[in-house]
């Protein structure tokens, strides 16, 4: 049976996903605004990738004989100024989520919980990943600045994103 301490701490990290989500949703929803469908594309994958990270979380509860509590899904922002915006957002965002991962595999090793530290160890990977893919962006858009032909190059590049 899964410790109350750590089941409370991964169920708030499931409703942080299942935001994470909403929040790309979101941004996916700004770039169509926007006819800039590559950067679209780009965050509709990502929505789905934290849903799957949501799973995982929601899976290991269960498997722990834990039990999953769903929150209320706060409003995510819906407007940005630039692309850049939007990225710097989601970087930020991502740096916010990693350091929810370490408090809880800080706590799950204070607590002998070795089987959520196991776990816990795929989103350590995983969020280098996320941190890097959205820093690249943001450090691209910074390059590009205010060229809308380089703008359009990276739309068209992360078009080809696969999920």
């Amino acid at each position: 049976m899964i410790n109350s301490k750590i089941e409370e701490e991964l169920n708030k990290q499931l409703n942080r996903e299942i935001f994470s989500a909403y929040l790309y949703l979101s941004m996916a929803a700004y770039f169509e605004s926007e006819n800039l469908k590559g950067f679209a594309h780009w965050m509709k994958v990502q929505s789905k990738e934290e849903t799957t990270h949501a799973m995982k979380f929601f899976n290991h509860i269960i498997e722990r004989n834990g039990r999953v509590m769903l929150e209320k899904i706060d409003t995510p922002k819906i407007n940005w100024k630039s692309t850049a915006e939007v990225f710097k957002d989601a970087y930020e965002h991502e740096t916010k989520i990693t350091n929810f991962i370490y408090e809880i595999l800080e706590l799950s090793r204070k607590e002998q919980d070795y089987a959520t530290e196991n776990f816990l160890q795929w989103f350590v990977s995983e969020q280098i990943e996320e941190e890097s893919q959205t820093l690249e962006i943001l450090q691209k858009l910074d390059k590009i600045k205010d060229s809308t032909g380089g703008l359009l190059v990276l739309d068209h590049h992360l078009e080809k994103r696969e999920g």
